[in-house]
């Protein structure tokens, strides 16, 4: 019986980015610039959004939990990364730390499409019924929808990777990306993976296919609310409300779609890698700065914070 049948792997290597050492620094640093970038940005949204009122609505409750996703994203991933360009040789991991990995990134993207969906309905509710939009959008309901948000996400997640921690694993123990995820670690596997794949296409479909869809629909309806504005100052001032998320959704799901959907026949690893990038590492850190460059109310809580701040310490 051939050895990749029989013998149990514990420890994987990943390939990461086969370049020379001159490049690994830079991509170091550089990534680690992307790290402190993301995280004090994103960090920096969610302690506005709780320390503002003027931030307490549905659009900025949602937007902190988007930060809280790209945080949990990012340091899911970046870590390991900039561990393994330091590495001469290849990356080590064991398999247990893999799939974990895996786990936490499959969390963060599934709550995402699901989030990105709660914010494009809010936007369909602030733009197309802004009478019942007070009502429907209430401070309880965003809480239970990101309450059940996370939950659904955790859940059917934890269903496919506790399949997955069942299989046999014999290898080759090499992974030619630079983080786990689901494919190359299924590829490892030398037992029948037909259950993962069956809960990992249900949870896909229903937790990111669905709420794809149904963020087209909101914007179909927000497109045609805005056409029917007479003016075209009112037009643009309308759409400004929701540029930043369409703009975060075009970025998230054109990546996702590109990576898991498009056949990757005729496509190289290394393009796959460079296309993974932008929703593990560039997204994350994307998003507080679009949310930024694009929001007035944020732009008047940052500049009414570095005014206190400069009264408090060189005026007292």
């Amino acid at each position: 019986m051939d050895e990749k049948n029989t013998t149990q792997i514990s420890v994987i290597h990943l390939l990461g980015f086969q370049t020379s050492h001159t490049i690994k620094v830079l991509l170091f640093f550089l990534f680690l610039l992307f790290y402190c970038v993301t995280i004090c940005g994103n960090f920096l949204i969610i302690t506005l959004v709780s320390y503002s009122k003027s931030l307490h609505s549905p659009m900025y409750f949602f937007l902190s939990q988007l930060s809280l996703s790209d945080i949990l994203l990012a340091s899911d991933i970046l870590p390991k990364v900039l561990h393994a360009l330091l590495v001469e040789k290849t990356d080590i991991i064991s398999l247990s730390d893999c799939i974990t990995q895996l786990y936490f990134f499959a969390i963060s993207i599934t709550f995402e499409c699901l989030l990105l969906t709660l914010m494009s309905y809010d936007r369909y509710l602030a733009i197309c019924r802004p009478l019942h939009y007070t009502m429907l959008m209430s401070h309880q309901f965003c809480w239970i929808t990101i309450i059940i948000s996370w939950s659904l996400s955790v859940s059917a997640v934890l269903s496919y990777i506790l399949e997955i921690s069942k299989l046999q694993f014999c290898g080759p123990d090499i992974i030619d990306h630079f983080f786990c995820d689901l494919d190359p670690v299924l590829n490892l596997s030398c037992s029948d993976s037909t259950i993962v794949q069956i809960l990992v296409t249900s949870s896909t479909v229903i937790l990111c296919i669905l709420p794809f869809f149904m963020i087209i629909a909101s914007y179909i309806c927000i497109i045609i609310a805005i056409f029917k504005i007479p003016s075209i100052t009112g037009r643009q001032k309308v759409f400004s409300t929701c540029s930043s998320h369409l703009t975060v959704v075009s970025i998230f799901y054109g990546t996702l779609l590109f990576v898991y959907f498009i056949p990757r026949r005729g496509q190289s690893w290394n393009f796959t890698k460079f296309v993974s990038l932008l929703y593990t590492v560039v997204t994350p850190l994307m998003n507080p700065i679009i949310y930024s460059l694009r929001n007035k109310d944020l732009k008047k809580v940052v500049g009414k914070i570095i005014n206190n701040f400069w009264d408090l310490y060189f005026h007292s």
